[in-house]
């Protein structure tokens, strides 16, 4: 038992408890509590980080109020006014209870009032007026402050009321939150003694910090006995008996059934009970708050779905056929949808609406409960992180998607591509000659330009492509599952329409634009392949503008050479020497220069040293925001590159039949500096050269 009583008590106040914790739970404070125990239940299924907490303090104050010599009666007083003192918080609208932080001026009222709430359904429950004072007593200050006279305080206040006031303070204090860290012992005692004589009863404190030196396990070993082996069912079910019996009289209303109204009544969701003849028989407080409709006016009605103005997510009103409420009561299986319904018949108000039927042991249907969650707050949540998701990842002018957004898709299309080999093209635009439209028609026809252009970009757009503005005048769109001559089409046919165009605000003329387009290649970055789209775009700005522009060689097929490429880890490489490699390219050297110079470009590479066949490039490791670690950066390297142009059987004149034989050398810029990602790095290198120069694996013949 003492085990499972402190497993009860764990520390980490939000961790719903187990189902054997749970029943265990039931049985202690069915022991304090008998036939109110269903308060303590409702609290729980309410918000259980109360209901825990609850019984913590509970617990505290059975022992502490031993340790000062309270009577067996107090103790029994203390530890019922203990474990529901913050029943009142029935009635508290879940989105105040789950605050993960402080609470506004608005939501502080509505949490203070549950002491009020709480009082109320306890002065229904029960005429034991210990109780009573001490629930109400424990919310008050020791010095008096803040009362309305009569004013109560010092010795006046209830000796149990003092005792749960400081075990609730400490409890509260100690015990670890998901949102805030719990104090350590000692400076929760210095708080109790630095508020002793104000908020606190100081000899009280004085006890308190004498008792507290217990551990956890002797506190728990203590409680455990007096609640469960000192049990005495009859007499704590006479705190609950009123005028002194469990049942009163006829014309009187019994325990149970006050119990019942009260907790629909303090509930803050709407109650709703149709009967198997669909008259409305229970519409309680949170029903008429959620729909502004009283209960006089619908109770012994029939049920419609117009009594709510039930209307789906859409808008769209439910007709008598497609009610929820008759489907449970003749298939006898609950349901739970979003609805939304009419409030003070003007506002709609949206609500969890779970309906599901009452039955007893032989399956005979008496109708069906309502439960309206008011999910208004959580829509409109809903809505508000849409919008700022939309701010923050859309250009305010356009419409279509910013740069930020277009780099975050851009890193996870290379990734995906990189992985599963999959094409992806990207293509970069913009307006020619857009400065004039500018300086002749104003900035206000640009910005019309602009959107007008935008517009035609998302008229092409296929689905799950993205239309992005880079920056001015600029705009760039990734369209996966699209190889470089496919995309070059698309670009084309988007030039050709915009160029025959009328724009309003130029007097009916024409604007042009020109198009860099590119694919994905093996051994590409973010930042290569949108270098090389940009290097496409400046050749057709180059070349006279108004044109489509493609370069790369996109996923090249594996050849059986360069299947064969495992087998170059099995040659011999030179000390600090990360990768060596022998490629060879069907085309003449003075041609292999040029794809080299598009790799330099695109690589932001410094060409450190050069001779006639032979270069020396210097890359960089340039970090992304994603690689914080060291070790995760790309290493400095230089890549050494040797030219050698070899005659194939065959050649012609034009020197149709040479090809080019690239020695490949790639190391660290640093002597011994070697990471564990600096293999993978020099294979990325190789692969993104190979594309450039659309080169195999070279293997020389041993014969």
């Amino acid at each position: 038992m003492p085990t499972s009583l402190a497993m009860i008590l764990g520390q980490v106040d939000e961790a719903p408890p187990t189902k054997a914790i749970r029943d265990l739970q039931d049985r202690m404070v069915a022991a304090r509590l008998g036939v109110a125990g269903a308060l303590f239940t409702a609290l729980r299924a309410k918000h259980s980080p109360t209901a825990q907490h609850c019984l913590r303090v509970a617990v505290r104050c059975s022992v502490f109020g031993r340790a000062i010599g309270l009577t067996p009666q107090q103790l029994d007083h203390l530890e019922v006014a203990a474990l529901l003192h913050d029943v009142g918080k029935i009635g508290v609208p879940d989105y105040v209870l789950t605050k993960p932080g402080a609470l506004n001026d608005k939501e502080s009222e509505c949490m203070g009032l549950h002491c009020f709430h709480g009082l109320e359904i306890l002065s229904t429950c029960t005429n034991v007026r210990e109780v009573l004072e001490i629930v109400s007593g424990a919310f008050l200050r020791y010095d008096g402050k803040g009362q309305q006279p009569p004013i109560i305080s010092g010795d006046d206040l209830p000796l149990g009321a003092r005792v749960l006031a400081i075990a609730d303070a400490y409890d509260a204090m100690t015990t670890e939150h998901v949102y805030r860290a719990a104090m350590p012992r000692e400076r929760a005692l210095s708080e109790l003694f630095e508020n002793a004589g104000s908020q606190f009863d100081p000899e009280l404190v004085r006890e308190f910090a004498k008792f507290s030196s217990q551990t956890e396990a002797e506190i728990n070993n203590v409680a455990s006995e007096r609640w469960q082996q000192q049990s005495r069912p009859k007499i704590v079910n006479m705190l609950w008996s009123l005028n002194g019996a469990e049942h009163t009289a006829a014309g009187h209303f019994s325990a149970d059934w006050l119990f019942q109204q009260r907790l629909l009544d303090a509930m803050y969701d709407g109650v709703i009970f149709v009967d198997a003849n669909r008259n409305v028989a229970v519409w309680n407080r949170g029903a008429e708050r959620l729909s502004g409709i009283s209960r006089q006016s619908v109770l012994e009605k029939s049920w419609t779905c117009a009594i709510l103005d039930l209307r789906d997510v859409e808008g769209n009103a439910l007709r008598e056929a497609q009610c929820p409420v008759e489907h449970v009561i003749q298939t006898g299986v609950q349901t739970l949808r979003r609805v939304t319904i009419t409030r003070n018949r003007t506002d709609r108000v949206s609500v969890d609406m779970h309906i599901f039927p009452v039955t007893d042991q032989q399956h005979r249907c008496y109708g069906a409960t309502i439960l309206l969650h008011d999910v208004s707050s959580e829509t409109t949540l809903e809505k508000r992180v849409q919008n700022l998701h939309e701010k923050a990842t859309t250009d305010p002018l356009t419409g279509v998607s910013n740069r930020a957004e277009f780099d975050r898709v851009l890193a996870e299309m290379v990734d995906g591509s990189q992985r599963d080999a999959k094409p992806f093209s990207i293509v970069i635009c913009d307006v020619d000659r857009f400065k004039q439209v500018n300086d002749v028609y104003g900035h206000q026809a640009g910005d019309d330009v602009l959107i007008n252009f935008a517009n035609q970009l998302r008229q092409y757009a296929r689905e799950g492509d993205l239309v992005a503005r880079y920056g001015g005048e600029e705009f760039v769109m990734l369209w996966p599952h699209c190889d470089n001559a496919t995309a070059a089409r698309r670009a084309e046919e988007i030039r050709f329409e915009l160029s025959r165009t009328p724009q309003p605000m130029l007097n009916q003329k024409c604007v042009t634009s020109s198009f860099g387009v590119t694919e994905i290649q093996l051994g590409d970055t973010p930042e290569t392949i949108l270098r090389r789209a940009d290097r496409a775009l400046y050749q057709a700005k180059d070349t006279g503008r108004n044109r489509v522009v493609q370069i790369g060689a996109g996923l090249l097929p594996e050849s059986n050479e360069q299947a064969k490429g495992w087998l170059a880890w099995l040659q011999p490489r030179t000390p600090d020497c990360l990768l060596e490699r022998a490629l060879s390219a069907n085309v003449p050297m003075n041609v292999l220069v040029e794809k080299i110079k598009g790799f330099i470009s695109d690589h932001g590479a410094e060409i450190i040293t050069i001779e006639e066949n032979y270069v020396v490039l210097g890359l960089d490791g340039v970090a992304s925001e994603r690689m914080r670690r060291m070790a995760d950066r790309p290493l400095a390297v230089t890549l050494e590159l040797r030219l050698e142009e070899l005659a194939r059987d065959g050649q012609n004149r034009t020197g149709a039949g040479t090809r080019t034989i690239i020695r490949v050398a790639i190391r660290p810029k640093r002597a011994r500096d070697r990471r564990r990602s600096s293999d993978d790095q020099a294979m990325q290198i190789l692969a993104s050269l190979r594309s450039y120069l659309i080169a195999q694996d070279y293997f020389e013949s041993t014969t």
